[in-house]
């Protein structure tokens, strides 16, 4: 079997097997809006987010309505759900990070449904864009910010001067410091878009393959699918969590200046 290699695709010779593994993140307009000369079209993947935003309020309030004493399966989730983010703020910002249980809450449930519901065959994966996984990554960022300089006024600079340094070493570690914290949140966006994209991309390809040879031929690249399946369905659930507990440690940077 001759492969030739165009673009994103890839063609086998001989056999009819047409592999697309980029077309799947394409964003399509559904319905075309211009305001002031600015694209605001309604996209699939704005489609899929308003998905993703409507299928957690239904699963909490739905898991919630009869506050069970002896909780259900649902209920069990959503309690587990609550308790992960809790205790997850407990331990690494301390009684401080209560007030902000909302927003880790919400942006652990936002990234985990994203993720979750972009594995159904022929949905979107809104996590899978950079500009997606960035605007979150910058809402952190901005927080976090925020949270540090209302906090501690002029104090909150010294988080760029960690505390027991020699002086003569300080103009060397003070720019590092500031550069590290503000690629905080390109770091925590590719992270996330590139372990999605990634994952769903191989699927993709191992599932042309399946498709496209013989029945004897496509036992093999099926097995590394159900494999694949199980393990972007554990990515799906580790990306969600990595990115809740960095925004924790963020918020303890800037709420505890710990160094």
């Amino acid at each position: 079997m001759k492969q030739i290699q165009t673009g994103y695709s890839i063609v086998a010779e001989g056999q009819g097997l047409h592999i697309d593994p980029m077309g799947q993140f394409q964003i399509k307009r559904l319905v075309e809006m211009n305001v002031g000369g600015i694209d605001v079209s309604f996209t699939n993947s704005s489609l899929f987010m308003l998905i993703v935003v409507a299928s957690i309020t239904v699963f909490l309030t739905w898991s919630m309505r009869g506050r069970a004493m002896v909780p259900g399966r649902m209920q069990s989730m959503a309690e587990l759900s609550y308790e992960f983010i809790a205790n997850m703020l407990k331990d690494n910002v301390g009684s401080e990070g209560r007030k902000f249980f909302p927003f880790i809450f919400s942006i652990f449930m936002f990234v985990l449904f994203c993720n979750l519901i972009g594995m159904v065959p022929y949905t979107f994966t809104v996590t899978s864009h950079i500009v997606v996984t960035f605007g979150l990554a910058m809402t952190v960022f901005l927080v976090v910010t925020i949270v540090g300089i209302v906090r501690h006024g002029f104090k909150f600079l010294t988080l760029f001067a960690p505390s027991g340094v020699p002086m003569f070493l300080m103009p060397i570690l003070v720019p590092i410091e500031i550069i590290s914290y503000f690629v905080r949140p390109i770091s925590l966006s590719v992270r996330l878009f590139a372990n999605m994209m990634a994952g769903h991309a191989l699927l993709k390809v191992f599932g042309a393959f399946v498709v496209g040879l013989s029945w004897w031929g496509g036992w093999l690249p099926l097995t590394f699918i159900i494999g694949l399946t199980g393990l972007e369905f554990l990515v799906a659930f580790l990306q969600a969590y990595v990115f809740a507990i960095l925004s924790c440690l963020y918020l303890n940077d800037a709420i505890n200046l710990h160094h």
